[in-house]
């Protein structure tokens, strides 16, 4: 019985993600954001002024913003590896060397 519950659960929690658009594209992930953003405060004061609870709006903690570009950071670190292996063959030559002078 418990497992028709929780399968009853899991699959309405799938329906409702797939329904708002979570299971889509970037936008239409972006989008359901968005709306979830503008209605969960208001909703949360709601059931916080129904339970008797007091929630101000200094406790809770602002959405952080990123600002983080996929793209850059993928360029930064293809020029990172080609920076390495273009100096490689030196770097090799000179620790063969080193090591050399120090065997002798």
């Amino acid at each position: 019985f418990r497992f028709l519950i929780k399968g009853g659960l899991a699959g309405a929690a799938v329906y409702v993600a797939y329904d708002q658009g979570l299971l889509g594209s970037g936008t239409q992930g972006a989008e359901a954001l968005k709306k979830a953003q503008e209605t969960l405060p208001p909703a949360i004061q709601e059931w916080t002024n129904y339970l008797g609870w007091e929630v101000r709006a200094a406790q809770l903690p602002a959405t952080p913003k990123f600002d983080f570009s996929l793209s850059d950071s993928w360029n930064k670190g293809v020029h990172t590896v080609m920076s390495a292996l273009s100096v490689a063959p030196t770097r090799a030559c000179e620790y063969t060397m080193e090591g050399w002078k120090y065997v002798k």
